[in-house]
């Protein structure tokens, strides 16, 4: 039997060491937090895995099972949380919003992020003229409601996955932008950055390399609590028929679509009503955790 090289043999041990140190971490977390980071992580799964685990194709008809109970009210195990009004079999129609919602809420999350995070440092960069022009535009953003900003940008430019994704990720730049000057200057009047700036570095590397890295907390929280705040507004449009478009389905378009059978199969709704609002309090808990553990001034 050949030998194993000492070298594999420590990079082997410092993985299994760094694995029981996050496991014990994750067993010191509250029992709130806990579940919070159990669910995402399940949701997480399921977004990934939608195209293994979905049980029929999540478009696929069935006239004859229309309106099909659910197990725990009289149905059977062919469709465990029943059908829709075109005999949809709401669990697989579940799983593929998951997956869509998820994707759209992380998207617009990026993107809102990216661009208030941009113009944040260029008007800690600039200041004068050009940081009075961005807050000027953090102003005009913060004073229309979004919703009849999306109502509009949809009437005249219709409705695409991409369109909407972007125009969500117009929602709370302005957030990211303020934290992101805010902190640029403070972090430009530290040591660090003057060293750096002395060495030549340029404007690109100093507050891509030096000071992002130390704002990253703050805007990973930031992030954090604006992600449910998406997913809700995302259904919210969705619901009203703005959002996500047939043939594809997401979480709030299940909800909009089952509402005129609330009566009837209150499952249809029921279903996806329950995975928003688990999820988007679980993104609550755990940026409210993340706010507690890295904020000093809490600490």
């Amino acid at each position: 039997m050949a030998d194993i090289p000492s070298s594999e043999l420590g990079a082997g041990q410092t993985l299994a060491v760094r694995a029981q140190a996050l496991l014990a971490q994750f067993g010191k977390l509250p029992v709130l937090m806990l579940i919070a980071v159990t669910w995402l992580g399940f949701m997480l799964a399921v977004a990934i895995l939608a195209d293994l685990i979905t049980p029929y194709p999540y478009t696929q008809m069935d006239l004859h099972n229309r309106l099909s109970s659910p197990v725990f009210m009289g149905g059977d195990w062919a469709h465990p949380l029943g059908t829709d009004e075109l005999g949809r079999d709401v669990l697989s129609r579940l799983i593929a919003s998951i997956r869509m919602s998820l994707l759209i809420a992380f998207g617009a999350t990026i993107i809102g992020a990216v661009i208030g995070v941009t113009l944040g440092f260029v008007a800690a960069h600039f200041r004068g003229f050009i940081e009075q022009i961005v807050l000027a535009l953090v102003d005009f953003s913060a004073a229309i409601p979004f919703l009849v900003l999306a109502l509009a940008v949809l009437a005249f430019f219709g409705n695409s996955i991409v369109l909407f994704v972007c125009l969500l990720g117009l929602h709370a730049w302005e957030r990211y932008a303020r934290i992101a000057r805010g902190l640029a200057i403070s972090g430009n009047a530290q040591g660090y950055s003057a060293a750096v700036h002395q060495l030549g570095a340029s404007p690109l590397r100093l507050y891509g390399r030096h000071i992002l890295p130390n704002i990253a907390s703050t805007l990973i929280v930031s992030m954090t609590l604006a992600f449910p705040e998406i997913i809700l507004l995302e259904s919210g449009l969705s619901f009203l028929g703005l959002g996500v478009q047939p043939p594809n389905t997401s979480l709030g378009n299940m909800v909009g679509f089952g509402r005129e059978y609330l009566s009837s199969a209150p499952w249809i709704m029921l279903a996806p009503a329950f995975v928003i609002t688990i999820t988007a309090l679980c993104i609550s808990l755990v940026g409210d955790g993340l706010r507690d553990k890295l904020d000093p001034t809490l600490t």
